[in-house]
């Protein structure tokens, strides 16, 4: 190898692996080949990545892998129905358009990863099938439970809605019975009972509140008039001792003119300081206020009860209203529950809903099912094969593309060694001209200065 002209390798962009060569046809089965390339059934297969120049080693396998896609296809569109019926289910205010384009995407959601994890299974040697589709098989099951759902919900839709009717009037019916039974009709007070937390009304105008307000006002008016009656009588007392004290008899001259005692006159003050701070007339008007009071609570107490327990019904009725309009008929949670109340009612509607689960998911596993009980076919052996064809001249290609690095890497470093030994020449060539050169000029040095001491 000349160190001029050095080996390259090739740009590892350019080579590209040959073609494994076509099968042998004849010209009728080149166009009929032509024509399927565009195909319905093409299409079915490159929807799980079967590769079709690998198929034609096989053409026997057509058929398989054709059905293999529609059963995908199937799954996809199973798929994209039940997010529709879902999302009407629940969400029944959105626009049939808005629940189509949710469908489409979750079709298109469902058709990928159905498709990714029947391609990835392509090829598979047989010892490694069942642990590569185990894994698959899960995700298969997970997605399946996911479609299936919405599909019973439709399945048992008339028992479902029923189910919720009847726990929503039993609901509606408890709270009522609870409201009766902690607000009775006379006003009762359940304060005493934990039961009745959160359930009690609170209506002003209750009779037994009125008849309790009615008594409180009788015993008020009792102690007033007690307290009155008490200032009075000391009032009276006082004003008596008054009298006494200031009678004519009693009256004193003072210088020729008629008067009363001191003892008069500190009654008069005693009994005025007394009116003063016993607030007999405001007290007597409270007493006075708290009779028209207690007559006025006669009244409403004594009518109190036709107008109670109408407003009370009233209560109770737009109480349970709210609540019975509060209550969800159509989440999907609320739908869970009911399907499990229907499955679990009987033995018989529990192994139908099983059998209906089961049913649905094996249908929505069948594309990893269908791979996991056929095994390997003779495509996945030729392109078993194919892939490892490819991966022998893959390496065979990075060997010459070593072979190639290492065959430049030697021209270069032989260019370089002689580079460097041109260099050293070159250099000690140079070296001995300066060294004579030095020399020369040394004994041109020398003879000058034995002339000039000759000369001297």
């Amino acid at each position: 190898m000349s160190a001029d002209a050095p080996t390259r390798p090739a740009d590892p962009e350019e080579l590209t692996p040959p073609a494994p060569p076509a099968p042998p046809t004849s010209a009728v089965q080149v166009g009929v080949a032509r024509r399927r390339a565009v195909g319905p059934a093409v299409l079915l297969r490159r929807l799980i990545g079967v590769r079709e120049e690998v198929l034609a080693w096989v053409p026997q396998e057509r058929s398989r892998y054709t059905w293999y896609g529609a059963i995908v296809l199937n799954t996809a569109l199973l798929g994209g129905a039940s997010m529709v019926l879902a999302i009407t289910t629940v969400r029944g205010e959105l626009p049939l358009a808005a629940a189509l384009g949710i469908g489409a995407i979750w079709l298109w959601v469902v058709l990928a990863l159905d498709s990714w994890l029947v391609s990835s299974t392509h090829g598979v040697p047989a010892r490694g099938t069942v642990r590569a589709l185990l894994p698959r098989l899960f995700l298969s099951v997970l997605l399946g439970l996911a479609i299936a759902e919405p599909l019973l919900f439709q399945i048992f839709d008339k028992e479902i809605r029923q189910e919720i009717t009847v726990g929503n009037e039993k609901d509606v019916d408890a709270l009522r019975s609870s409201l009766v039974s902690c607000n009775p009709p006379d006003g009762s007070p359940t304060d005493g009972r934990r039961e009745c937390d959160g359930h009690r009304l609170g209506l002003a105008g209750a009779p037994a509140e009125l008849a309790r307000q009615v008594t409180q006002n009788a015993e008020r008016i009792k102690e007033r008039q007690a307290q009155v009656e008490a200032i009075n009588k000391t009032l009276s007392d006082k004003m008596a001792a008054e009298q006494r004290e200031c009678d004519r008899k009693k009256w004193i001259y003072r210088n020729g003119v008629a008067d009363v005692t001191e003892t008069c006159e500190r009654a008069r003050e005693d009994t005025s300081a007394y009116r003063a701070s016993s607030q007999v007339q405001k007290h007597e008007t409270e007493l006075t206020q708290l009779i028209d009071e207690g007559r006025e609570l006669t009244a409403k107490a004594a009518g109190a009860g036709d107008m109670y327990r109408p407003a009370l019904a009233k209560a109770i009725e737009d109480r349970t209203r709210l609540h019975a309009e509060s209550l969800d008929s159509d989440g999907l949670l609320t739908r869970a529950h009911a399907l499990a109340a229907v499955a679990w009612s009987d033995w018989y509607a529990g192994f139908v809903a099983v059998l209906l689960h089961l049913l649905l998911l094996v249908v929505d596993a069948m594309p990893v099912l269908a791979k996991l009980m056929s095994g390997p076919t003779s495509y996945d052996r030729v392109l078993a094969g194919s892939l490892e064809a490819d991966r022998g001249r893959h390496a065979d290609e990075l060997a010459v593309l070593r072979a190639c690095a290492a065959f430049d890497h030697e021209a270069r470093r032989h260019a370089a060694e002689q580079e460097a030994s041109h260099r050293m020449a070159e250099a000690a060539h140079h070296y001995g001209l300066r060294r004579s050169e030095r020399a020369a000029a040394f004994e041109s040095e020398l003879t000058a200065r034995a002339n000039r001491l000759r000369a001297h």
